[in-house]
């Protein structure tokens, strides 16, 4: 039986693919709780799971990876330092304190690699904006790097929250803008759960 990872379902609430690269770290600022990326094989699995990655070029990548492991590995270590980039910055914009300039300049410095691989490509409806670059280990980076900019220079950059269970991020994309949990199914529960045992020992010790 395949051997199913953390990277493949992993829970996409982050509204944006940015954010969702973001939140494949539970516990960013302490002693992690929960790691979804380990490996580059993880980076590529949660790519095609966030649908980043065709499953074609996964597997073109997986082979390419296997064939040059150094490479792979130097792409990875760069994937996570690109994650808790955009993690701090939009966290930061989550608890309104401005991104810092070093985290502006990384992830500008990234983007602009990315735009080095965007192409104007025709469509059957005309024309989009698309990626060229075969196999290159790197290539799942380019759409989350622009997501992260589409973001930081949108008006729904003041929609971005945490989760008031996690360390999750999330856009407040709700009806009222008053969405408080990555879930109300784990930490909106978790929560309610926590408040009726207060209760209960208000009660009891009353």
């Amino acid at each position: 039986m395949k051997e199913i990872r953390d990277a493949e379902i992993h829970h996409l609430i982050g509204g944006e693919a940015c954010l969702n690269f973001a939140d494949t770290l539970y516990g960013h600022e302490g002693a992690p709780l929960h790691e979804y990326l380990f490996d580059y094989r993880d980076l590529v699995l949660w790519s095609r799971h966030a649908g980043i990655l065709p499953d074609k070029d996964a597997r073109g990548l997986l082979r390419e990876s296997m064939r040059c492991p150094a490479d792979a590995e130097v792409i990875f270590r760069r994937a996570i330092f690109i994650r808790e980039t955009i993690y701090r910055i939009f966290a930061g914009i989550a608890r309104v304190h401005p991104p810092k300039a070093g985290d502006l300049s990384a992830l500008h410095s990234a983007w602009l690699d990315a735009m080095a691989h965007s192409r104007l490509l025709e469509s059957a409806d005309g024309f989009r904006r698309g990626w060229e670059g075969g196999f290159a280990l790197d290539r799942m980076l380019w759409p989350i790097v622009d997501s992260a900019v589409e973001l930081l220079t949108s008006e729904e950059a003041q929609s971005v929250k945490q989760c008031g269970g996690c360390d999750w991020l999330f856009v407040d994309r709700s009806r009222n803008h008053l969405r408080r949990w990555c879930s109300m199914d784990k930490c909106g529960n978790r929560a309610k759960m926590r408040r009726r045992h207060a209760r209960h020992k208000m009660t009891a010790g009353s």
